[in-house]
């Protein structure tokens, strides 16, 4: 039923588009050919009188030229309507299959995480999500009080649940070093899983990532900027440089540009920002600017994560914002952090043309449909 929902939310848009086909014009029916004046009887010859000279037999009188038959008028071809460019996109927040989620994937196979919502996310053109850990059995854990690696199966598990891009720019892709960063790359592309906000360089950490469907270019950009965490490490020290790999560290200006450029070359772009303070239920003023400033560059949507718990959803500057989509498959938390959503997006040519906030419940780490836990 949900995802009747998440589907009639496009055909909602759509319903706003395409007039009727016209109907053809009706083909001409031809004007009936004259008919012929009839040909005239001649006299008869006179009798003769004597030796009389016959009166001439009458010339017949000429047949008459027949009316020249209409020519049909062409049937008109009617020009089919093109179906308007539409996407829905689905968005969900921090997604850590690492500790018992990962264990759970090793144990039950990759598609445990995702099975109650796997519709809604299949169902979608495309779905998009932050991978708060690396994935892969390389590296050693960075000096940090929470350093998470989710098992090679969570890249198959993601691949499962039907998302297409997900976002390293946060302040968990390097928690087991550049090594498992490289692996999960390599791993999310083995499954055809796009990503952005990470790489091997800062060009590459900061390049977009378009999708084509529905008729619509989208490019997805990714960016992290939170506060030293509490045992006193800094994110900050990951981000990519001209020849380090690393996460791609938000600048405002440097992202202004960079949604411009984007905008430039594609339809719509989608700004995925890792940013803002855990646990609080309203934006911070910084978050505020950050995303609006994403929006005045260009951006159609900007979907936040980081916070761990769910934050307001705006409309502003022709654009939406949704400040924070809080967790989404992540073990360990008390409430409100296992109250989540999915965030489902109508985009056409124009931009955002409708949301709808669908309610998450996580359990054990495990997302489910809100009200179907004990099911």
């Amino acid at each position: 039923m949900l995802l009747a929902t998440a589907l009639a939310l496009a055909t909602m848009a759509m319903a706003c588009g395409a007039a009727a086909d016209p109907a053809p014009t009706a083909t001409a029916t031809p004007t009936a050919s004259a008919t012929p004046a009839a040909v005239a009887t001649p006299t008869a010859s006179a009798t003769p009188a004597a030796v009389a000279t016959p009166t001439a037999s009458a010339t017949p009188t000429a047949s008459a030229t027949p009316t020249a038959t209409a020519t049909p008028t062409a049937t008109a071809t009617a020009t089919p309507t093109p179906a308007p460019a539409r996407v829905l996109l689905a968005a969900v927040g921090d997604v850590m299959l690492a500790r018992s989620v990962g264990a759970r994937l090793e144990r039950d196979g990759a598609g445990a995480a995702f099975a109650a919502v796997r519709d809604i996310l299949a169902g979608a053109d495309i779905a998009i999500a932050n991978i708060e850990s690396p994935i892969g059995v390389g590296g050693a854990p960075a000096p940090k009080a929470y350093a998470f690696r989710a098992p090679p199966v969570a890249a198959e598990a993601l691949a499962l649940a039907g998302i297409d891009l997900v976002s390293l720019a946060n302040n968990h892709a390097l928690d087991y070093g550049p090594a498992a960063l490289a692996e999960t790359r390599a791993l999310l592309a083995e499954r055809g899983v796009r990503y952005v906000g990470a790489g091997p360089n800062r060009a590459a950490a900061h390049a977009p990532a378009a999708i084509a469907r529905g008729g619509l270019t989208i490019a997805f950009l990714g960016y992290v900027t939170v506060p030293v965490e509490g045992g006193g490490f800094d994110p900050r020290a990951w981000a990519a440089t001209g020849d380090a790999p690393g996460v791609a560290w938000l600048d405002v200006a440097a992202m202004t540009a960079e949604v411009g450029a984007a905008a430039r070359e594609a339809d719509l772009v989608v700004v995925m920002l890792h940013f803002g303070l855990e646990w609080q239920p309203a934006p911070s003023p910084a978050q505020r600017e950050q995303a609006r400033a994403a929006i005045d560059a260009g951006a159609a949507l900007v979907v936040g994560s980081h916070p761990h718990v769910l934050q307001e959803v705006e409309e502003y500057g022709g654009g939406l914002i949704a400040y924070s989509l809080g967790n989404f498959a992540f073990d360990g938390f008390p409430d409100p952090a296992n109250d989540s959503a999915i965030l489902l997006v109508a985009l056409g040519a124009g931009g955002v043309e409708g949301h709808e906030l669908i309610p998450v419940r996580i359990v054990g780490g495990i997302p489910t449909l809100a009200g179907a836990e004990g099911r």
